[in-house]
């Protein structure tokens, strides 16, 4: 008689519990996410009542395989061209949001008497709102198209991002317990520098290859191509330091920029849906009753700080970045939950052996407790508004009412705000690209050289030779390329502000120079060199600039029509 593996048991009972939360969950009109806690609980470890899953081990790895997808399919649903035209409100409410949580979360857990990495997580948790249970809410409620909901929606967008800037400092400081400034501060530009150069080389490549295969990709060649390309940059994100949920999110930020996007969304939705419920299922299972019964007051404590500390901290923001009294109010209420990045931030404590055991069953208990307020604080938003009118001064009203709040000031006068808008963003991405190819050559090329020829200057010299004319569109264009994003008063400030044209090549000149030193260095001993050879690289470029032109044109052309190409 044949026996099945225990996981393969452990699954049918998952997934059984699961259809039967379903079920009973939609005919209550109650979040599907809840009913999967419940049921995880039902069939954890820790209840007695039913079948118990046996093999913790084996539902973890499927658990890892939910977040994998659950992120890439968030990925999908968010875009940088999305969160660029949510503007400073949305960046403003959810970095106020998130900053007041972490603090709250923080001081509230020291109170508790908690280790400091246990209130840490805990600020770091109840920092994330759950776009799934929103959009759900919003859905029922009828609320989807109005005026607060694509300010809460941009918000939502703006803390995805900022969740796996979480998740990539929690990680370090877990592994290293290093809270330094200077440590943070390294890790921001090293997850900046991940981000856009895999952004930059995804829109290059994946559009361009998508569009040459279109004619064979039926939906099955481009469900597994799109799951292979996640699991490339999850292995990518891992060799590179990070956690595999940031590669995932990663290559679904990518793909949301492709013509193919809404077609990959919808045919990933059965198995991210699948994974998914596998996930909060095995979520629930780690809810402990005796825990829970034990620390019943903390539940609701937390619960309470959770509702009002995301009210005042999201609806403050949203006042502050220029949006009226109404709709940060109704925004504010709206995002008083935690969801599944709060659940993917304690799964990680939990993994990394630093969170204490009682935390991740209070958390899943206010998780369920924040859904289920949900729908009901967002139908609130409006009555309490109303009440909040009455009871505020004239002269406040005057000034935050329910329009939106103009700002009087303008970057036009700040010089250096001027030059950021016409040439930041280009120098950056430049600089970047120089910076990627250039670590690329070190990390492969030059130690493939040396097992074939052995590590000589003469190795070096070539190797380092190649890379440089490799990068020199990209350096060519830093200090030669007037960007198309000057209009004519620019240009007019330009012609006729000779000292700040002045500047602007200086600045210019000294970046290129730096990256070719940088160049220079990477594949060199002797130090000396370094100042001189960049000197004469420099003026090189410069000599040549009318043959790196079109290579540069070329290049830049083909990534615009990518990235424009799935609004054409």
């Amino acid at each position: 008689m044949n026996h099945l593996p225990l996981m393969i048991i452990d699954l049918a009972v998952i997934l059984g519990a699961a259809a039967i939360s379903i079920l009973v969950f939609s005919r209550l009109k109650q979040p599907i996410v809840l009913g999967y806690l419940i049921a995880g609980f039902l069939v954890g470890p820790n209840v007695k009542l039913l079948p118990t899953v046996v093999d913790l081990e084996g539902i973890k790895l499927w658990a890892e395989i939910g977040v994998i997808f659950l992120l890439f399919g968030l990925g999908l649903e968010f875009s940088f061209k999305k969160l660029a035209k949510v503007g400073k409100s949305a960046s403003i409410a959810a970095g106020c949001e998130v900053i007041t949580m972490i603090g709250v979360g923080y001081l509230l857990g020291r109170a508790f008497g908690w280790k400091e990495m246990d209130s840490l997580y805990l600020g770091a948790i109840l920092s994330m709102s759950s776009t799934t249970i929103i959009i759900r809410a919003f859905e029922e409620t009828g609320l989807k198209g109005k005026d607060f909901a694509s300010l809460v929606f941009g918000i939502l967008i703006v803390e995805d991002l900022l969740a796996i800037l979480i998740m990539v400092f929690l990680t370090e400081i877990s592994q290293t317990g290093n809270f330094a400034v200077g440590n943070i501060l390294y890790l921001t530009a090293r997850l900046g520098f991940f981000l856009l150069v895999w952004f930059l080389v995804g829109i290059y490549l994946l559009p361009t290859l998508l569009k040459n295969l279109k004619k064979y990709l039926s939906d099955e060649i481009l469900l597994i191509l799109s799951m292979s390309f996640c699991f490339l940059m999850v292995y990518l994100a891992s060799k590179a330091g990070f956690s595999a949920a940031l590669g995932a999110f990663i290559m679904g930020s990518i793909l949301a920029e492709t013509v193919e996007a809404e077609r990959i969304e919808h045919l990933l939705v059965n198995v991210k849906n699948l994974f998914a419920a596998v996930f909060f299922v095995s979520v629930g299972m780690l809810i402990d009753p005796v825990i829970l019964k034990e620390n019943f007051g903390v539940v609701l404590l937390i619960t309470l700080v959770t509702i009002v500390g995301k009210f005042i901290g999201s609806g403050f923001g949203a006042m502050v970045s220029g949006q009226g009294l109404k709709k940060s109010v109704q925004a504010g209420m709206s995002l008083a939950q935690i969801g599944e990045f709060s659940f993917i931030i304690a799964t990680l404590g939990m993994t990394l052996k630093v969170t204490s055991a009682f935390l991740y069953p209070i958390v899943i208990a206010v998780s369920a407790v924040t859904t289920f307020t949900t729908p009901y604080m967002i139908k609130l938003s409006g009555p309490f508004y109303q009440w909040v009118e009455t009871k505020m001064p004239s002269t406040f009203l005057q000034k935050f009412g329910s329009s939106k709040v103009t700002s009087a000031t303008s970057s036009r006068s700040n010089i250096f705000g001027f030059f950021w808008r016409v040439y930041g963003i280009f120098i950056l991405i430049n600089s970047v690209v120089v910076i990627a190819i250039t670590l690329a050559s070190v990390t492969y090329l030059l130690p493939f050289l040396f097992s074939l020829a052995g590590d000589s200057a003469v190795v070096r010299i070539g190797a380092g030779l190649f890379t440089f004319f490799i990068c020199s569109p990209f350096l060519a264009a830093i200090i030669l390329k007037i960007p198309k994003n000057l209009n004519s008063g620019d240009a007019l400030k330009l012609e006729r502000g000779k000292k700040f044209k002045f500047s602007t090549f200086s600045i210019r000149f000294a970046i290129t120079y730096a990256l070719i030193v940088f160049i220079v260095g990477e594949f060199s001993t002797r130090e000396s060199l370094f100042f001189i050879v960049g000197i004469l690289l420099l003026f090189f470029i410069i000599g040549i600039k009318s043959y790196l032109r079109p290579i540069y044109n070329a290049i830049e052309k083909r990534f615009l029509e990518n990235l424009k190409h799935k609004h054409a």
